[in-house]
């Protein structure tokens, strides 16, 4: 018997099925009230999708839907490769340029989701031997680039601006990353985009910043928190958005400087090894942003539906397009979505280990194409729902 067998033999008899233990995890999950199974929407559903990130409701667009037709019959169905061999198409250079402009940067980066440009981006902006700032309200896509880059990482209270200050005081490292999300996806609220980059730059440190829930939301013509901060193309501040929430289609970016945009493309690896965005996420998504352009009003509309559907079922006046409206319990949660789904409202269901324990939720994204008699019959659905579990 080799050493190696021996220290396997000495903890004991080996399983017979090496997973078995899955099936007690499974059951850990089941009763906790955390289960999730992914809800399979059939063509032509019927429907109201308020638990989408579909903000603008333009991935249904008839234009956004021609965009990406188009880039699909003229470039295949996938990009057949990564960006660094034969996956980038002018389609996606042009979208790139355009949306630069839009944004008010340099340049831009297209990654094959908002998740890969979160990680791509950290990940090749800090590494060992530096600090990276982060907050409880960072995306999950953030925290795992923090994890990935192997930095020092310092978590503080979301925009908590002093904190972030005190941690980059204290530092030993030479160089420093803040990073934080401009609109927090669980609930909605605005970071401190101003004061954080003050931070930073007092500090010399860069920043950051996830627009993912911004673009086509806040700012002049949509063009997100940092537009709306004064701070479009400002030095050390990084941009990364998506193609998937407010442009109703699919992918990620990385906006900022040209060198940034030169350094990400020979260093960050989900982008040197992922296939290319497929082009038809492409050709929808710069479809999506010329109706945005052409349409400054919609953010305006959107945020106003969000107002008019928080007054109805009795919610804080809202910072964006997100509604969150705590019920308590997994339990409840789950009770309260399926009341909505059963009466042809589908909301989205927050549950540990997306939100804290006892802070489960339905959260709803209001759109900017709902018309006032929708939003009445969205409000009292939602609010027959929390009655019923003992929420409102």
């Amino acid at each position: 018997m080799t050493a190696a067998q021996t220290r396997i033999g000495a903890a004991g008899p080996l399983p017979v099925d090496p997973l078995g233990w899955l099936d007690a995890a499974a059951a850990r999950i089941d009763d906790a009230g955390l289960h999730r199974d992914p809800v399979v929407r059939p063509a032509g559903d019927e429907r109201i999708n308020l638990a989408s990130n579909d903000y603008l409701g333009l991935s249904t667009h008839p234009a956004v839907i021609d965009g990406a037709a188009a880039a699909a019959r003229r470039w295949g169905a996938g990009a057949t490769s990564s960006r660094l061999v034969v996956g980038s198409t002018a389609a996606h250079t042009d979208f790139e340029d355009d949306l630069a402009e839009f944004l008010g940067t340099e340049a831009a980066l297209v990654f094959s989701s908002g998740y890969l440009a979160n990680v791509g981006a950290v990940t090749a902006l800090a590494g060992r031997g530096d600090l990276i700032v982060s907050d409880t309200g960072a995306h999950a896509s953030l925290i795992d680039g923090c994890r990935l880059s192997r930095a020092r990482v310092v978590v503080v209270e979301r925009g908590d601006t002093e904190a972030v200050r005190a941690a980059l005081a204290a530092r030993t490292e030479r160089r420093a990353l803040v990073v934080t999300d401009s609109i927090y996806s669980i609930d909605g609220r605005i970071a401190p985009i101003g004061g954080l980059y003050a931070a930073a730059t007092e500090h010399g440190a860069a920043l950051l910043v996830d627009e993912a829930h911004a673009l086509g939301v806040r700012g002049p013509g949509g063009r997100g928190v940092v537009a709306e901060s004064g701070l479009s193309g400002a030095p050390g501040l990084v941009v990364t958005t998506v193609a998937s929430k407010s442009l109703g289609a699919q992918g990620g970016i990385v906006a900022g400087s040209a060198v940034l945009r030169r350094y990400l493309i020979d260093t960050a690896r989900p982008f040197i090894f992922d296939t290319g965005l497929a082009p038809a996420a492409v050709g929808g998504a710069h479809a999506a942003l010329q109706v945005l352009r052409d349409d400054p009003q919609l953010p305006q509309r959107l945020r106003e539906n969000a107002r008019t559907f928080a007054a109805a079922v009795g919610a804080p006046m809202p910072e964006s397009a997100v509604v969150s409206l705590i019920v308590g319990e997994p339990e409840a949660a789950v009770a309260a979505a399926a009341h909505c789904r059963d009466r042809g409202l589908l909301v989205g269901c927050f549950r540990p280990p997306s939100v804290p324990a006892g802070t489960s939720r339905l959260r709803v994204t209001v759109r900017a194409d709902l018309d006032a008699a929708t939003l009445r019959s969205v409000a009292g659905i939602v609010g027959e729902a929390l009655a019923a579990v003992g929420a409102r």
